[in-house]
């Protein structure tokens, strides 16, 4: 077959984020802010950052902390905020709630469903029954889409047509490379849901779905049957991957946002105490009721606790939004890509 066995061709290749690419140290604090980092780790440097900017601000001689009306105003001010964001937070916590109330009909519905799609792992990978843990559902799956684009490829070795042995071959060589990559990443990875989620949300199925039909679509007459079955098996194996990435992300989604609501009505408590006690200490008309010299950093300490609430919600919503962007695509639709992407130019009624 010469060198189209190893050959990868980039119309072929996804255009999305690349599962183990190389990244400099800010990209990957980039991710790890966004999404690798535990998220009270990421809530704790976001509280450190504004310690150290009102301090910082404070030596330089921006800020002072002398005039008692200003630094009261700022207090009722983040009181009245506290309040608000911890209504917030139990109006959000009261709407995921609400999605795990439902009639019996509903429940077992839902309960068929993810049963049948574990039966459908399990008979595309040829298993006894689908593993508990969500990294090695998708390990599974990983597994039967590279043993279903091996077996593409060696069907069609042999075909007389060049530009269809090769092109079929650049593209199985490209999804068996993606394949090998986050294999490696899950085998990285714990087995909590998260772990499986990250691991999915930077294989891009929806683009190997997408050539895998045009493929099958463009080639039907020229593909064997038994080549234009490995290229279904191909795309079932796809659909389902995309399937369970689904599944782990809205139980993550729903095990997130919960959490997040744990702990912000837990901040609740000494946030608002903190605010009340920056007030107190200049309740008293001589002044500051602490020494002058420790007074700045004293307020700075209990503002960053005020701000704990607001420190958690950028954390959590930093990564609930960015696993929501990149996993925004539904099959071969594929909102995030540039229109003038891809090979493939297609016109109204080519096929007639």
């Amino acid at each position: 077959m010469g060198s189209a066995e190893t050959e990868t061709d980039e119309t072929l290749e996804s255009y999305g984020a690349d599962v183990g690419a190389q990244a400099g140290p800010l990209t990957g604090f980039r991710e790890w802010f966004l999404i690798q980092g535990n998220r009270l780790a990421v809530a704790g440097l976001v509280s450190l950052a504004v310690f150290v900017l009102v301090v910082g601000l404070h030596e330089l001689g921006v800020v002072n902390f002398v005039n008692p009306d200003s630094v009261t105003r700022v207090a009722s001010g983040m009181i009245a905020g506290t309040f608000s964001l911890v209504t917030l937070v139990v109006s959000v916590n009261q709407l995921i709630l609400s999605q795990e109330f439902g009639a019996a009909g509903k429940a077992r519905d839902r309960f068929e469903s993810v049963v049948d799609f574990r039966e459908d792992v399990a008979n595309e990978a040829a298993v006894p029954a689908t593993p508990a843990a969500p990294t090695r559902v998708l390990d599974l799956i990983i597994e039967s889409i590279r043993h279903e684009a091996t077996q593409l490829a060696d069907t069609v070795a042999d075909h007389d047509d060049r530009e269809v042995r090769e092109t079929v071959t650049r593209y199985t060589n490209s999804v068996r490379e993606r394949a090998d990559r986050i294999d490696e990443t899950l085998e990285e990875s714990s087995f909590g849901t998260f772990s499986a989620v990250s691991a999915a949300i930077n294989y891009d199925e929806a683009w190997q779905l997408y050539v895998a039909t045009h493929l099958r679509n463009e080639y039907a007459d020229a593909l064997s049957p038994s080549a234009k079955e490995q290229l279904d098996e191909l795309i079932g194996s796809l659909k389902l991957f995309n399937v369970a990435r689904e599944q782990f992300k809205t139980t993550y989604l729903q095990r997130e946002l919960t959490r997040f609501s744990q702990l912000t009505i837990y901040c609740g408590v000494p946030s608002i105490l903190s605010a009340i006690l920056v007030g107190l200490l200049y309740a008293d008309f001589a002044g500051p009721s602490i020494s002058a010299a420790v007074l700045p950093y004293v307020v700075s300490a209990l503002i960053v606790v005020v701000l704990t609430p607001l420190a958690l919600l950028v954390s959590y919503i930093l990564r609930t939004a960015t696993v929501t962007r990149r996993t925004a695509s539904v099959g071969p639709m594929i909102p995030q890509k540039d229109p003038d992407e891809g090979p493939f130019d297609v016109e109204y009624g080519e096929k007639r």
